[in-house]
């Protein structure tokens, strides 16, 4: 049975393809453009193809070596703690919104996140944190 016309087409850019591929990988065995096997690091920080001259090869301790982190203190306090008041509050919707002390930024806040009850003019702690459409407010409770 004799081949279609598509059959025909489609194997003739097979034969191309595989023509251009091997000519491509002919290219670049005869081009000497190699990129460098080996990259060093310089004195400046930066990639280079020379190797470090050795005379200039600082000595170093083990002593001087820190290999873990040291402990941290943990305060009481979350960095992400702000304070606030609040702007707006509708419980019958469920959702309000906080301005904070520091600037005029404004924070979502959903009565999930209410520990304890507000009014709109209250003063309030919570935790800022992200939510998909922007800041939001975690936590909130009544400041003492």
């Amino acid at each position: 049975m004799a081949d279609t016309f598509n059959k025909k087409q489609r194997e003739k850019k097979k034969q191309k393809k595989k023509r251009d591929k091997r000519e491509k990988r002919e290219q670049k065995k005869l081009s000497s453009n190699k990129p460098p096997e080996f990259m060093y690091v310089g004195i400046d920080g930066n990639l280079t193809t020379q190797a470090p001259d050795p005379s200039l090869k600082k000595k170093v301790s083990l002593e001087d070596i820190d290999i873990s982190t040291p402990p941290s203190e943990k305060s009481e306090e979350s960095k992400f703690e702000k304070t606030g008041f609040v702007k707006f509050l509708n419980e019958e919707k469920g959702y309000g919104f906080i301005i904070g002390d520091e600037g005029d930024e404004s924070y979502f806040v959903h009565v999930d996140n209410l520990q304890g009850p507000i009014q709109n003019g209250d003063k309030v702690v919570f935790e800022a944190g992200r939510g998909p459409k922007g800041p939001i407010a975690l936590g909130v409770k009544l400041q003492s």
